[in-house]
């Protein structure tokens, strides 16, 4: 409807038809139910009224649209009433139809249908669905009586039936999915876990994690897309990336070559089946808490540089359910600095929607790691690491697309 002002008597100019009148509004009619005929616009909500008021009629069901009429290119006015009385009643009953119509728009309808009760089709709240019953006049199944009940009360089934049926199923489809990922998760997990404990040599668990890690997205079905791999240096090398669910740990052994180092939190060294894991595959520790023995604890962790190892830090120390980048803490940058090795941002995509922090039900999804160009340090100094620590925030913020919380309180 236009938003224009309207002044008393003036007419509404588009959408709904009415007319302003001491101040107040009065709808009249739609303009998608006018009917053009012979030249003039007609409107059909008066004329139902008074043909529902006439004896023999169902009140309120009355429907009146127009028809378009093949050979002359115009519409054609039909009228569809209800009625319950008897077919020899009919004649007359159709005669004072066509009187009302004369009388309120100076001509008579081209055509004139009495309906079984039930056959004029209405909305769940009892509007006339003209347009669909028009489309069973042009079709000509409303002379077919029978076939229009039936198709009626189907329809309503239908209309209620088939979203909820379609809800149905993507819930059974998202929740066999769930549970068919979470078995073969707990199938694979306790082999991996026994295997790396029991075989030899730092290399040989390292390949069975790279090709287990595979396994179970290939058989979760979720796609992972790689690009930049030839952005890694042929050195020792910071790989740090933004950590947005507990998947991203086997996303990045599924994708990564070569027997990096994870740089993992304290807390961890205090479970028992992580930490017997941890310790096999040669990971480091770090405190995310106490930030004087963080700074310590990244110091360590440059013996695993200098021991031709690459090094797996998620610099924000934590993960939340919301999108968007925490906080970057100094350890990683303090390791790189230290060892003048350079700094490898890394983006992973897709690992929160399939499994959101806080929650152990997987869905299906896609995954895409973008390995960047790395950022070296230009000397051993704090200057320098906080360079390469902003300079890496910046290239994950770019690439990852997501909100930049660096006002959010750090943990550390």
């Amino acid at each position: 409807m236009a938003t224009e002002k309207l002044f008393d008597g003036e007419w509404l100019a588009t959408g709904d038809r009415g007319y302003i009148a001491k101040g107040d509004l009065y709808l009249t009619s739609r303009s998608k139910d006018l009917i053009i005929r012979g030249g003039r616009n007609i409107y059909p909500y008066e004329l139902e009224e008074i043909i529902g008021n006439l004896d023999g009629v169902r009140k309120g069901c009355v429907a009146i649209f127009g028809s378009r009429d093949q050979p002359t290119g115009t519409e054609k006015l039909v009228i569809v009433a209800e009625t319950r009385e008897p077919e020899s009643a009919h004649d007359a009953l159709r005669q004072m139809i066509i009187n009302a119509s004369i009388d309120l728009l100076g001509m008579p309808p081209d055509e004139v249908i009495l309906a079984l009760p039930q056959m004029v089709l209405k909305t769940s709240s009892g509007k006339i669905r003209r347009s669909a019953i028009c489309e069973l006049h042009e079709k000509g199944l409303l002379h077919k009586k029978h076939r229009s009940i039936v198709m009626q009360i189907t329809r309503l089934v239908f209309g209620a039936i088939v979203p909820r049926w379609r809800q149905l199923r993507h819930t059974l489809s998202r929740n066999l999915y769930a549970y068919y990922t979470k078995i073969i998760f707990w199938l694979l997990v306790p082999i991996v876990w026994l295997l790396v404990t029991r075989l030899p040599g730092l290399k040989l668990r390292w390949w069975l994690i790279h090709k287990s890690a595979r396994l179970l997205f290939r058989l979760a079905g979720i796609p992972i897309k790689v690009e930049g791999l030839e952005n890694l240096p042929d050195e020792p090398s910071v790989i740090v990336a933004n950590h947005s669910s507990y998947l991203d740990s086997l996303v990045l052994v599924a994708v990564l070559p070569g027997e990096p180092v994870f740089v993992a939190k304290r807390e961890l060294k205090k479970k028992f089946f992580p930490r017997v894991f941890l310790k096999r595959i040669g990971a480091v520790y770090v405190d995310r808490i106490d930030r004087q023995r963080g700074v310590v604890d990244a110091r360590q962790t440059v013996k695993a540089l200098h021991n031709d190892q690459s090094l797996i830090y998620y610099p924000e120390g934590t993960l939340v359910r919301a999108p968007g980048l925490l906080p970057f803490h100094m350890g990683a940058f303090i390791a790189a600095a230290e060892a003048m090795a350079p700094v490898v941002p890394v983006v992973i995509h897709g690992t929160r929607s399939i499994l959101r922090s806080g929650s152990w039900f997987p869905h299906y999804g896609a995954v895409h790691v973008q390995v960047c160009d790395p950022v070296r340090p230009e000397s051993h100094d704090w200057i320098s690491a906080v360079k390469i620590r902003d300079g890496s925030r910046k290239t994950i913020l770019r690439h990852l697309d997501e909100p930049d919380l660096a006002n959010r309180p750090s943990i550390l």
